[in-house]
């Protein structure tokens, strides 16, 4: 079975450490993906900062480190190419942007000069972009290029979702009609999780139209720029009538409500609650009983992604988060703060404005 090579660009949290963080006993960051992973192997790591390249190549035993990251795909020429910077490009810990003139995207630019340079498979941190004039860039230098693309929206390629988006379009619940997601979140770094998240469950249906609130409300945003990352809740309208909220309580949770039951994901994916009605009435209403699903067995979700780069680009069809999802994806997310950025109206989509920028780590 053919391995493929990996060129890592920052070697910070995603890159390289962020499983000293104990967030899961499952590899989590992209040098560790690839080291658990008999597809993939690490090539070249790639850092402007020399502490961090030194650090990498001791971890991991890596000597290819470098500085540019065009001469590590010169030189190198990897398969995969993860880029693991900030969004921003501004080194943690960066909390906001400099000043109103700021608009630093290291994801999209990175990602369309990669494109553009033939590399074969991009993995790119989420969000793709901070803007749709960019995100609009990396979709069409992504497609004219041929460039299998997948970003770190990570729910997506948790096996302990999918037999939540199984039951959903296996009809267990009935027509769907809406969706919840529960917890209180920053747009870019968060929502662009759970709207990722709410489309997958229910089949990628397309998002017709999206309202939203950034908090405080009071907030006025000048010059198309938003300097931080601010916290939002959201209303989404998708093409079939389904509707999806935000709620900003609990703890990352999925609620889909159908005609005949409801389906919900528990303790951020490690449980699933099927509620469906057995029968029986209290007056007029059907009375519902609480089924198990059987357990999944979690894995690692960012093995998963990367992985399904390598079957995608070896049998040519879609990852499971390909570019025009992906880019659907982060335009209902820019446009919540549109949405607020205009009083709270519902926003079509596609954007008029493509130009309003948020700035996120």
């Amino acid at each position: 079975m053919k391995s493929y090579r990996v060129g890592i660009i920052g070697l910070g949290r995603m890159g390289s450490t962020i499983d000293d963080e104990g967030h899961t006993p499952l590899p989590y960051s992209v040098a560790a993906s690839c080291r658990a992973s008999n597809r993939l192997k690490i090539a070249a790591g790639c850092d402007v900062r020399p502490e961090r390249r030194k650090a990498f190549g001791e971890r991991w035993s890596v000597d290819a480190l470098y500085e540019d990251y065009m001469d590590m795909v010169k030189h190198e020429q990897p398969d995969v190419v993860a880029i693991c910077t900030t969004a921003s490009g501004l080194q943690k810990p960066a909390f906001e942007a400099p000043d109103a003139s700021f608009r630093g995207d290291s994801h999209a630019e990175l990602s369309v000069a990669l494109a553009n340079a033939k590399v074969p498979m991009l993995y790119v941190e989420k969000a793709m972009a901070s803007s749709m004039g960019a995100a609009d860039a990396v979709r069409d230098a992504v497609k004219w290029n041929g460039t299998v693309f997948n970003t770190g929206v990570l729910r997506r390629f948790d096996v302990r979702y999918d037999p939540i988006r199984q039951a959903v379009l296996r009809g267990d619940i009935g027509e769907p009609k809406a969706v919840v997601h529960y917890a209180r979140s920053s747009l870019m770094h968060g929502h662009i999780h759970s709207i990722d998240t709410v489309s997958w469950l229910v089949g990628d249906p397309a998002i017709t139209s999206v309202r939203g609130d950034i908090d405080p409300k009071d907030y006025v945003v000048e010059g198309n720029h938003i300097p931080y990352d601010p916290i939002a809740t959201y209303q989404l309208a998708f093409e079939n009538g389904i509707q999806a909220w935000s709620v900003p309580a609990a703890g990352w949770e999925f609620e889909i409500v159908g005609v005949e039951g409801t389906v919900r994901s528990l303790n951020n994916g490690g449980g699933i609650s099927l509620r469906v009605p057995h029968g029986n009435k209290q007056g007029r209403r059907d009375l519902w009983e609480e089924h198990s699903l059987d357990p999944v067995t979690p894995s690692s979700t960012v093995v998963s992604c990367l992985e399904d780069l390598v079957t995608a680009y070896e049998s040519g069809e879609p990852t499971r988060g390909p570019i025009d999802v992906t880019h659907h994806i982060t335009e209902a997310c820019i446009a919540v703060a549109e949405s607020h950025r205009n009083g709270g109206v519902w926003v079509d989509l596609p954007m008029e404005n493509r130009d309003l920028y948020i700035w996120h780590v």
